[in-house]
C-alpha cells in the first residue's frame, strides 16, 4: 500500500494535482496551527480520517472541544469505498457519564507525584503529607469501593487524617472520572484500537478534564518500552501544554508533554500539537516538532516565532500565511516532499464541534 496520504490539492498548479503527506514521517512530532476561523480542526480531520484508512497506526486523541468525538460517523455522500473502509475500523469514544464507554481512570494506579499533584501538595512544602502518601503505597491494594476517604480515616495517625481531610475539601475522590475497580480508558488503549477518542469537554471542571489528560499520557510513557508506535493527538494543545504552567497539575502535564517530545519518538510516541497560535505552547515542545501544518495566522508576532523555530519552512511561504482562505495550508518538514501550498479536501466524517450558525429570518 502507498505511504501516500491524499490530504487534498496543491495551489498554483495548472491541473488539479493531489497533495499528499508521507504516512511514513508521522514518526517525528507535528505542529498543526491556524487562527480561529481558518479551518485548523476540520483540516486536522481531514488527516486523521487518511491515517485511519490507509496505516495501522493507533491514535489516542485528547479532544477538549468534542470535535473529534464523530470520527467513525460517515457522512452522507462520501465515497461507497472510505464509507465501507471506514466501517471496519475500531474507532472508541470515550465521554464522561457515558453508558457504553464512560471516560473513567484509576487514581491509585497513578504515579505518585500525579496524584499529589491532584491533592495539591508540594513533596518540598507538605513533605508530611507527601511522606505519608509514600508510606500508604502497601495499601492501596486493600482499597476497595473507591472509598479511598475512608481507609484513611479507619487508620491511626494525625497524618492520615489531614490527607483523608485534603480529599474531602478538594473532592477529588468523589469526581466521576475515576474507574474504582471497574475499566479504565487505559485498558482500551492498550488493545490498540484504531482511535481512542477523549472526550474532555465533557467534564464538569477543567481539573478533572487535566486529570483525564495526565493519566492516559503517565501511563503512556510508563509503558514506553513496549515501543508500540502511536499517534498522540493533543488538540487546543496550549490547554495541557501552556508555556508558563501555574498550577501543580498544569506543571506536570506540562513536563510530561514537554518529555515525550524530547525523548518519545524512539519510544513510538508521536505528538500531533494542534493550537491556534504557536506562543501559547511551551516552547521545549514546539521546538522538537519536525512537521509544520500552518493555516491563516495575521500575527506578525506568531509569523516570526514560527519562522525562528521552524527553519525549514521558507520565509516567503510562511508570509503567505495571512491571505490564506479558510482550508489553505502550508506543509513543510519531513512529511512532505517539499514545502506545499495546499488546498485541504473534503471531510469523510461528519465533524464534532462545528461552528455555531448565524440565524436567519
Amino acid at each position: 500500500m502507498s505511504s501516500d496520504l491524499p490530504i487534498g490539492t496543491l495551489i498554483g498548479t495548472v491541473e488539479p494535482t493531489t497533495a499528499n503527506v508521507l504516512a511514513t514521517r508521522l514518526n517525528r512530532h507535528t505542529f498543526w496551527c491556524g487562527q480561529s476561523g481558518s479551518g485548523k480542526t476540520y483540516a486536522l480531520g481531514v488527516l486523521l480520517e487518511q491515517v485511519l484508512l490507509h496505516t495501522r497506526l493507533p491514535l489516542v486523541i485528547l479532544d477538549p472541544n468534542s470535535d473529534f468525538v464523530r470520527l467513525g460517523d460517515v457522512r452522507e455522500g462520501a465515497p461507497a469505498e472510505h464509507a465501507a473502509e471506514l466501517a471496519t475500523r475500531d474507532i472508541r469514544v470515550f465521554r464522561p457519564g457515558d453508558a457504553e464507554r464512560p471516560l473513567h481512570a484509576r487514581f491509585l494506579g497513578m504515579p505518585l507525584r500525579s496524584r499529589a499533584a491532584l491533592m495539591q501538595i508540594d513533596p518540598m512544602v507538605d513533605f508530611d503529607e507527601y511522606n505519608a502518601m509514600l508510606r500508604f503505597e502497601p495499601e492501596m491494594p486493600l482499597v476497595e469501593g473507591g472509598d479511598l476517604v475512608g481507609h484513611l480515616r479507619s487508620g491511626e495517625g494525625p497524618t492520615r487524617q489531614r490527607l483523608a481531610t485534603r480529599l474531602e475539601n478538594l473532592g477529588v475522590a468523589d469526581w466521576d472520572l475515576w474507574a474504582w475497580g471497574k475499566r479504565a480508558v487505559t485498558d482500551d488503549i492498550d488493545e490498540r484500537p484504531d482511535a481512542s477518542v477523549l472526550d474532555l469537554g465533557g467534564f464538569p471542571t477543567q481539573a478533572e478534564s487535566r486529570a483525564a489528560a495526565l493519566a492516559v499520557l503517565d501511563h503512556l510513557w510508563e509503558r514506553r518500552e513496549e515501543r508500540i508506535g502511536r499517534l498522540v493527538v493533543i488538540d487546543e494543545a496550549h490547554n495541557l501544554c501552556p508555556p508558563d504552567p501555574t498550577t501543580p497539575v498544569e506543571r506536570l502535564l506540562t513536563e510530561r508533554i514537554v518529555q515525550i517530545a524530547a525523548e518519545g519518538r524512539k519510544y513510538g510516541i508521536w505528538l500531533l500539537l494542534s493550537t491556534q497560535r504557536p506562543t501559547k505552547v511551551h516552547p521545549n515542545a514546539l521546538s522538537q516538532c519536525d512537521n509544520l501544518a500552518l493555516m491563516r495566522m495575521s500575527s506578525p508576532r506568531d509569523l516570526d516565532d514560527l519562522s525562528a523555530v521552524f527553519g525549514y519552512a521558507p520565509q516567503s511561504l510562511l508570509e503567505r500565511s495571512p491571505g490564506f482562505a479558510q482550508g489553505q495550508a502550508l506543509f513543510a518538514g519531513g512529511f512532505v516532499t517539499a514545502p506545499t501550498l495546499v488546498q485541504m479536501g473534503e471531510r469523510l466524517t461528519h465533524e464534532g464541534g462545528s461552528d455555531v450558525r448565524v440565524p436567519l429570518r
